[in-house]
């Protein structure tokens, strides 16, 4: 067994003592979480140190990593008591979420390091790491509430939800930011599966059969064509997953018609992309940065949406602002990639702010060929959301109306995207601070038209 494992091994002995806080109370628990954090920063030397050290941790002669662990289970765990939240307008984090939190992460770091021994790519580790994680999220969130004699009828659905989410967040974070700062992981997947144990009050069988099947096979696909990297599939796959079970399949059917035609126009005439200098990096395979650029503000609709439903209550808006929202960022995602990428192998782009012509690559630059493939991206959109938004179809004047503000906005978020290409892009923003702009002006446009056309109603 390889030092990694055993490491791994030892760091999920000690996280599984969280399970002492459902099973002898919160005195017995800190007392043994006090006595780990004491023999972590004495022991500096002999098998005990080997065992829990990290390269680094040899250099300082100090067992920085378990102290940063520990530390790091004790806060999130102090988010389970209600006195320590606020005046009870913030519900505290419960006691499973937060047990099955520090399970997943302990053991889908286990898993990963068996896996890494025979395969060591990093699509199988990520693997590994979600299937440990989700197994063991939900075997600790299901032994937390038999100890507690809570309950466990009908809460099997939400389980596997609040584990999945939390999986491939962490996952995505160890594979793409701080794959050794457990502690940072850990805190970030407990604040996301505490928000999401509000927002989704009651999860439904066929939602997350639907979440987990769909969105598998799709993410393992874009990996597979390499249309996304490892890291991309995650983020992909995370959102995917949080707007089946937030808000539902039409905004999933939504949400991937950005990914899916979004990724074969990157693969549209690849080689003369590249061979002008402008084409995507990894072969066209969008990574994390990419994916986020270009849904962070709608996965935020989503999020809002599900706030703002009378069931849940945590914003008291009008739901289908968020709605517009999410819809007219996509619309600008899918334009925005489609003028791009289509655009980009066309002669005599202009500057869009003095029309003067200038070389392929150009920020800021477009073609008739790539303003028309824009249109018709922002149309599809709309299309689909035509299809599978009540909302949009019903709520407004006239039973198109929706539809065209969706429309609009995607043209206005596409030529948004244009400007500041051309006059802040490389001096103040990168690329993927243009796209959230870019969807983020779409999102306004789509919620200030909606307005106008009555739509939605102001808070």
């Amino acid at each position: 067994m390889t030092s990694p494992v055993r490491r791994a091994g030892a760091f999920a002995t000690v996280g599984s003592l969280v399970l002492l806080l459902p099973a002898v109370g919160p005195e017995a628990a800190t007392t043994v979480a006090a006595a780990v954090l004491i023999g972590a920063a004495v022991v500096t030397d002999g098998p005990l140190f080997e065992l829990f050290a990290r390269p680094g941790d040899r250099k300082e002669q100090r067992l920085f990593g378990l102290i940063g662990f520990g530390l790091a289970v004790v806060g999130l765990g102090l988010l389970t008591v209600t006195d320590l939240v606020g005046t009870g307008r913030v519900p505290p984090l419960q006691v499973d979420v937060f047990v099955g939190t520090v399970l997943l992460l302990v053991y889908g770091n286990l898993v990963s390091e068996l896996v890494k021994t025979r395969y060591p790519s990093p699509f199988h580790v990520s693997a590994g790491f979600v299937a440990g994680g989700v197994t063991a999220g939900i075997a600790g969130q299901l032994a937390t509430r038999v100890l507690l004699d809570q309950p466990l009828a009908g809460t099997l659905p939400k389980v596997v939800f609040l584990a999945v989410s939390g999986a491939f967040l962490g996952a995505l974070l160890r594979a793409a930011l701080f794959e050794r700062d457990d502690p940072l992981v850990l805190f970030s997947v407990g604040l996301l599966l505490w928000l999401l144990f509000e927002l989704a009050p009651a999860v439904h069988n066929q939602e997350i059969v639907a979440a987990l099947g769909v969105t598998l096979v799709l993410g393992y696909l874009s990996f597979a064509l390499q249309t996304a990297s490892v890291e991309g599939m995650l983020t992909g796959v995370l959102l995917s997953i949080l707007t089946i079970v937030l808000g539902g399949i039409g905004w999933f059917a939504v949400l991937i018609s950005f990914f899916a035609i979004g990724a074969l126009s990157t693969k549209y005439r690849y080689d003369a992309k590249e061979a002008r200098g402008i084409a995507e990096d990894n072969g066209g395979a969008r990574g994390t940065g990419n994916v986020l650029g270009n849904a962070a503000v709608a996965i935020v609709a989503v999020l809002g949406f599900a706030a703002a439903d009378p069931g849940v209550a945590l914003l008291r808006v009008d739901g289908t602002i968020f709605l517009f929202a999410f819809a007219g960022s996509v619309a600008t995602a899918l334009s925005d990639t489609l003028s791009s990428e289509i655009g980009a192998v066309f002669d005599s782009p202009r500057l869009i702010t003095t029309l003067q012509p200038v070389e392929p690559g150009t920020d800021g630059a477009v073609t008739w060929q790539g303003e028309l493939a824009g249109i018709v991206g922002a149309a599809v959109v709309a299309t689909i959301s035509f299809l599978v938004f009540p909302a949009v179809d019903g709520s407004v004047t006239l039973s198109t109306t929706g539809a065209g503000v969706v429309f609009l906005a995607g043209i206005g978020g596409m030529t948004v995207d244009s400007l500041l290409g051309a006059t802040l892009e490389g001096d103040f923003l990168g690329n993927q601070g243009v796209n959230f702009f870019a969807t983020l002006a779409g999102a306004i446009v789509a919620v200030l038209a909606a307005f106008v056309a009555g739509g939605a109603t102001l808070p």
